[in-house]
């Protein structure tokens, strides 16, 4: 197979859900019960063969450095190739696009002596086999290659995304960048490949016009010029875009369907292994329908709900559909319901804690 590195771009990341990102990148930030978001679209590039991979980050990328390390979870920890990351050279940098980020790191394309460099986020939940996505850019003798997948979610249909529009055979006529999605729409995945060279002369020519300040942009005014393939993903995928979608595409994880097509069906999800116990359930739990994480320990009812690692629920106490992150201590006969807790999260005894609406966020190491 050609040589392929990759790019996870988190330059454009919006910090749209609310606590849950004040303190941390979009990307790192926890998902169903162990993992963080960055966690699905690095291990499909390594489920590639891609051992070359570059995040491009922006701001507030603290937690997601001591998440990924070295690389090592995802056999990135090599002398050639590897892991890099890519803060900006400039951090007063306001600029909205991400091509001022992509210039600032021509070299590492360069270096790379690549064929190809694959290119996505970091917030996208799927399992995408990106060698497919490979051998059809080559079968169909494209230029580049974007992944989009239908619009077929009531809650995507009537927000704003990237949307592309095809001919009979795949190519790409049109692009249309943070319109509303219609349903039967094709949402672009903000997923491309293309040929390295043809990936810098597109960001050497965008700086030098000033024409473009995103690589989409680029990509977009470039659909005359070039053959542009759609790839369409036929899988799983979320959009995450809010703190109710993040709530209700984290409660999917319990449905047994959805989560044999995210973790058993295609290549494996790794993420920063944690060496704790296993879960403990003491004689007064009462645990269904639910995830829990290793290190947990159990006395209370746990029902509909997340618990990540080192959960401490003591007896009498009720947790409902809910989101319960590391290291949390809910006290005896606490209530908790339709609620997502951030880390260090400590609920005194008796407490309730509950949303009639919409979830509820608890900002991290709060004391209720």
């Amino acid at each position: 197979m050609k040589k392929v590195v990759g790019v996870i771009n988190l330059v454009d990341e919006k910090n749209n859900l609310s606590e849950l990102t004040n303190h941390r990148s979009f990307a790192s930030v926890p998902f169903a019960g162990r993992y963080r978001l960055i966690d699905f679209s690095l291990s499909n590039m390594t489920n590639a063969g891609i051992n070359t991979v570059a995040v491009f980050t922006r701001e507030k990328y603290r937690s997601l450095f001591d998440h990924l390390g070295s690389g090592r979870e995802w056999d990135l920890d090599r002398h050639r190739g590897g892991l890099f990351f890519q803060p900006p050279a400039d951090h007063e940098r306001k600029s909205e696009g991400d091509i001022s980020s992509f210039y600032e790191n021509l070299s590492y394309f360069k270096r790379s002596l690549s064929d190809y460099v694959l290119v996505t986020n970091g917030q996208l939940v799927w399992n995408v086999d990106f060698d497919q996505v490979i051998e059809e850019h080559e079968a169909q003798n494209a230029d580049i290659t974007v992944v989009y997948k239908p619009c077929d979610d009531p809650y995507t249909s009537g927000k704003n995304y990237n949307v592309l529009y095809t001919n009979d055979d795949e190519r790409v006529d049109r692009l249309n960048l943070d319109v509303e999605a219609l349903p039967g729409d094709n949402v672009y995945l903000n997923t491309f490949l293309m040929k390295s060279s043809l990936l810098i002369s597109l960001v050497e020519d965008s700086v030098g016009s000033g024409k473009y300040d995103s690589i989409n942009e680029a990509i977009a005014g470039s659909l005359d010029r070039y053959h542009v393939h759609a790839y369409h993903f036929g899988g799983y995928v979320t959009f995450i875009d809010s703190i109710e979608s993040y709530y209700r595409y984290s409660m999917e994880m319990l449905d047994p369907n959805v989560t044999q097509e995210l973790f058993y069906n295609k290549g494996p999800i790794y993420t920063k292994v944690k060496h704790e116990s296993p879960a403990k359930y003491l004689e007064s739990s009462n645990v269904s329908n639910s995830l829990v994480a290793n290190g947990c320990k159990i006395s209370g009812t746990v029902e509909n709900s997340i618990l990540f690692r080192g959960i401490r629920v003591g007896k009498g106490a009720v947790i409902r559909n809910s989101i319960i992150m590391q290291k949390c201590e809910i006290g005896e006969g606490a209530i908790i319901e339709n609620v997502i807790l951030d880390k260090d999260v400590s609920v005194s005894p008796g407490e309730t804690v509950r949303s009639e609406d919409e979830p509820r966020v608890v900002a991290k190491s709060t004391v209720i």
